[in-house]
């Protein structure tokens, strides 16, 4: 079975937002068409505390319970099975969905049957980077949505990586 994993489509990276993606906010049109293509889709949350380490090296973003950590507004919510929360520990940096610690999200796929999962969201050199990386360790075929991410800064090294290491990249 296929999944489309959503990742860290947030306000807080999208324009006007702590830590905004430029053009950010375009992967979403692109997701909401896509989520009827899919028999299960889930996303991933950066869920920080105000107190996180990880903003040592980054602006406070996405701090928990705040508006800049909910979805993007104009994400589709009606096809979301479950929503993966990352980077909620003070020394966590959560890159990757797979260190969601709400529930464990390669059992989660496992226990549904999932082999295949595309993924598209923000940021794809980081987020969408690592939880890519982490698909392709973990042993499932992944496909990396290009026209469904975007990039803080050179995609392209991000890309080259995700490839690498196995992953297709695809315009749907």
């Amino acid at each position: 079975m296929k999944a489309l994993l959503i990742v860290d489509v947030q306000i807080d990276f999208c324009p006007g937002g702590a830590l905004a993606v430029p053009q950010g906010d375009k992967v979403v049109p692109v997701i909401n068409r896509l989520m009827d293509s899919y028999p299960l889709v889930i996303a991933s949350q950066d869920w920080h505390p105000a107190e996180s380490a990880h903003f040592k090296r980054w602006p406070p973003h996405c701090v928990a319970g705040t508006p800049g950590a909910e979805l993007h507004p104009s994400l589709r919510r009606d096809r979301l099975e479950q929503i993966f929360k990352k980077g909620t520990g003070a020394l966590d940096d959560g890159y990757s969905a797979f260190e969601a610690t709400n529930a464990d999200l390669d059992k989660f796929l496992r226990d549904r049957g999932v082999d295949e999962l595309d993924v598209a969201g923000l940021a794809t050199d980081y987020c969408v980077r690592a939880s890519a990386l982490d698909a392709v360790r973990n042993g499932f075929r992944v496909r990396v949505i290009a026209n469904a991410i975007a990039a803080v800064a050179d995609a392209d090294p991000a890309l080259r990586e995700m490839r690498e290491a196995g992953a297709d990249l695809v315009e749907m």
